[in-house]
């Protein structure tokens, strides 16, 4: 479940314990249940990743990095039950690696959790990084990107725009459940055509973007009803007290408060919008 403000949120919660200090031991934790994908091997992590310092940490869409010394990035993405963690997981059978750090100051390790098995842990050089999680392989980050740049990647796809929202390349960083939550606060129907946005249109999902995802980063993102979700120190974030729509169907919208919530399904995945809110133009 992990998106840009759950993601945002556990980079700043780590990194005033991992930024500037040296990794001593970078230890692989025994997990019976589907291992996470690694690239490269294991062994060729462990020897290009040990005794260097973690110069910074920072996000790239649904991912954190960590910059070393060396050059090269620890680029992981949580994807749906991924955790990076300071304090003591939810349990410890789903714990995938462990990071030691040199002292002084801050926690002595960091934990990557993972319930799943569904997230990932890369090994990038400088060059490598840009090749991979620059454009055009990911579009502008959702807390970056204009309203200059976004009627410029509307245009460019008749797609539902709840659909087009769910796409790397189209922006990075908004998932299912931030893209019900924008669409809503912008009054915009999940199915309108991305290149069918009007100019106002375009303005209100700009801003309802940035207001979204920095209120959610300022809740410290969403723990939903399946508990998955926390933040670096293990704590639930507060921002599902605050969706209008997600998961909410059936229920009357916050906002004109006389019609329930509606769920579809598009691309396979849950959608929930107010179909008075959010007409169809």
């Amino acid at each position: 479940m992990p998106e840009l403000p759950e993601v945002e949120t556990m980079v700043r919660g780590i990194r005033p314990s991992v930024e500037g200090r040296v990794i001593t031991a970078m230890k692989k934790c025994r997990c019976p249940c589907k291992p996470i994908t690694m690239n490269p091997t294991w062994p060729r992590i462990t020897k290009r990743v040990l005794g260097q310092k973690v110069v910074e940490v920072t996000r790239i869409a649904k991912r954190a990095v960590f910059q070393l010394s060396s050059g090269d990035a620890i680029v992981i993405e949580p994807r749906m039950t991924g955790l990076l963690l300071l304090n003591d997981p939810p349990d410890r059978g789903h714990l995938r690696v462990r990071w030691d750090f040199e002292h002084p100051g801050g926690d002595s390790s960091l934990w990557f959790w993972d319930r799943r098995g569904l997230g990932t842990l890369s090994l990038y050089s400088a060059a490598e990084l840009t090749q991979r999680l620059a454009p055009p392989h990911l579009g502008v980050d959702a807390l970056k990107i204009t309203q200059r740049q976004w009627k410029v990647v509307c245009g460019k796809t008749k797609r539902a725009i709840k659909v087009a929202l769910l796409d790397q390349k189209f922006v990075a960083g908004i998932g299912n459940l931030y893209a019900s939550e924008i669409l809503h606060r912008a009054g915009i129907h999940p199915q309108q055509p991305a290149d069918e946005l009007t100019q106002p249109q375009i303005q209100r999902m700009a801003t309802a973007t940035r207001t979204v995802l920095r209120t959610a980063i300022e809740h410290e993102g969403s723990t939903l009803s399946d508990g998955t979700y926390r933040n670096a120190l293990n704590q639930n974030g507060s921002y599902q007290n605050s969706h209008q729509v997600y998961q909410r169907a059936e229920e009357f919208c916050p906002k004109c408060r006389e019609t329930p919530v509606q769920r579809i399904v598009q691309a396979q995945r849950s959608t929930f919008f107010c179909p008075v809110c959010q007409p169809l133009r």
